[in-house]
Formats: structure tokens, C-alpha cells, sequence
């Protein structure tokens, strides 16, 4: 799960513009707001058609049921498991990581870049800490979510809730470690390709909300390397795309962790992300996930000011 884009504290991190980018979902979730976006228009945008095509005159191969284990899909999307760490990587229960957002101008241009340190709990809490001193802060615990900066601690909006728990729904690590034996998943292998100058094996992924997952795995390595997942727009009932690149993986404790993760909605650069570090399992207590956590930073870092 990567660590999302800060939602609503432009104003203190700087090099950010007044849309947000980027915002806070980790090698544990993801970045999932859409509503702001920062302009680019990368050539290699032109690959999902391309793959969609090659897929079509291959002819995808449908797996025999729903059942992930069998069949072409089954083999692949093991592997990728494997690859990542197998048994260490599934039995993850908790991150934390520290690294660089970039910072993004209205242009689409890079201003800069904010430092984070983050902390993940599977399946759904979340705390990312910005800037040097971590005094801008946002957690999410399920279905709830606070955020902390000069001006105290705040109630995270109806919105940016429903932004983070779909990130969870969209985020390929989760659907790697839960989510493939649920009820209504559908599986297609969408056969081999080249993406980034290397030799790949698409797999779709297809769940009962019609979200889906076209997983491209390193043909050598059998790590993931690009994600597409599209989904429908409640809104304006048009398509939108997300496409997320992992690179740089780096062995942590056992489990594989990309370095570098940048991700493009709808032909908009709208994240960019490197880690420094991930250290694993080491016991987060849930307290650091919760509202009294915050208003507790927040009297600790007023009373050194008034000193």
C-alpha cells in the first residue's frame, strides 16, 4: 500500500498548488481522489490501447471459473506473489515508510518535493505524517478520518473518506492479499506483451462492482510493473482510467517494495512517490489511528511553541 497524497494541506506544504496535488493510499493503499488533477500528457499513455488490440488479435483466454488458482491467471497471479515475498509478503500486517512526494505546479510542472513518514495497518488504517517536523498529519481508521495541522484537528470530510476506502478497493496490493477469493471475481488472461522495454503477461481481474484490474507482470521477475484500473465515474457515468508504475523494488524484510511509484488518471500525472525506507510487522498499536492520537500531537506540538 503506498502512501496517499495530503488531502487537504496545500497551504502548508508549499511547493503544492490549490488543487491538491498531490494528495495522500502505500506499499501496504492508494492515492484515489480524482477531483483534482495536475496536467501531463505522457506518450506512453497510448499503451492500453495497444495492449487492448494485441489482447483482441490473440484472443484473451477466459479462466475456467472464478476460482484464481486455476488456469493461466492462476499461474500468474501466483508467481507475482511469490515474487513479492509469498508467505512474508501475505502475512504483512503492518507498515511503515518514510520517502518524498513530488509536488506538483498547476502546469503539471515539478516544484519540489515534501517529505512523509507513514504508517499502515491492514486492512484499513492509515497515518501519514508531512514535512520535517510531521506536524500536518492525516488518519484514516475504516470508515472515519481526522486531519491535524496548525490550526488544530478537524473531522476528515464525507468525501475524502469515500475517497480513501475506494483507493482500498482499487489498490493492487489488497486485492492481492484479500480480495481474490471473493464472491463475483472474474479472471482473464490477456497473454504476452512488451511494456517499458520489457516482456510482460497481462492478467485482468474483474470484481462484482465491475471495477477492473489489468495487471501487467514482469515476464523474468513476475513483479507487478504497471496496474490499469478503470472504473466507472458515478458521476458523470464516463470511464475513468488509473494507470500506476512500479519500479526500483528494493528486498524489505523479505517483501518486495517499489521505490519509485508514479500514477496517471485519465492523462493527468496526479502522484509520484519514492520511498527511502519500509520496515515491516514491528506492531502498531491501533491508538495511533485515532482522533485522541491527533488532539495529543497537537498539545504536545503547542506546548513546545509556547516554550
Amino acid at each position: 500500500k503506498l502512501p496517499r497524497r495530503p488531502a487537504s494541506h496545500s497551504e502548508h506544504l508549499g511547493s503544492a498548488d490549490q488543487g491538491g496535488c498531490p494528495r495522500r493510499r502505500k506499499v501496504l493503499g492508494g492515492d484515489v481522489n480524482g477531483s483534482h488533477k495536475c496536467k501531463y500528457t505522457p506518450s506512453s499513455l497510448k499503451y492500453s490501447a495497444q495492449a487492448r488490440q494485441f489482447a483482441a488479435a490473440r484472443g484473451e483466454q477466459q479462466c475456467p471459473d472464478a476460482n484464481y488458482s486455476r488456469g493461466n491467471c492462476g499461474q500468474w497471479l501466483q508467481q507475482a506473489i511469490t515474487a513479492l515475498g509469498g508467505q512474508t509478503y501475505l502475512r504483512v500486517r503492518d507498515a511503515e515508510c518514510t520517502g518524498r512526494f513530488a509536488l506538483f505546479g498547476h502546469s503539471g510542472d515539478l516544484t519540489g518535493y515534501t517529505p512523509f513518514h507513514d504508517f499502515s495497518k491492514l486492512p484499513d488504517k492509515d497515518r501519514t505524517e508531512y514535512a520535517k517536523k510531521g506536524n500536518i498529519i492525516d488518519v484514516y481508521n475504516g470508515n472515519q478520518g481526522w486531519s491535524m495541522d496548525r490550526g488544530g484537528v478537524q473531522e476528515a470530510s464525507a468525501s475524502a473518506i469515500e475517497d480513501y476506502q475506494a483507493g482500498l478497493k482499487k489498490d493492487v496490493d489488497q486485492l492481492l492479499r484479500f480480495r481474490l477469493n471473493e464472491e463475483g471475481m472474474n479472471f482473464r488472461y490477456g497473454g504476452s506483451d512488451i511494456v517499458d522495454l520489457k516482456q510482460v503477461e497481462w492478467v485482468e481481474v474483474v470484481d462484482r462492482d465491475r471495477r477492473t484490474f489489468r495487471i501487467a507482470l514482469d515476464s523474468s521477475t513476475h513483479l507487478p510493473i504497471r496496474v490499469v484500473v478503470t472504473t466507472r465515474n458515478a458521476t458523470t457515468r464516463e470511464r475513468d482510467e488509473e494507470i500506476t508504475y512500479f519500479s526500483n523494488y528494493h528486498s524489505e524484510q523479505g517483501v518486495q517494495t517499489p521505490f519509485q511509484v508514479t500514477r496517471e488518471r485519465n492523462g493527468f500525472k496526479v502522484y509520484q512517490v519514492f520511498l527511502t525506507g519500509c520496515q515491516y510487522n514491528t506492531g502498531l498499536s491501533d491508538e495511533l489511528f485515532t482522533r485522541a492520537s491527533l488532539e495529543k500531537r497537537f498539545s504536545e506540538t503547542n506546548k513546545k511553541k509556547k516554550k
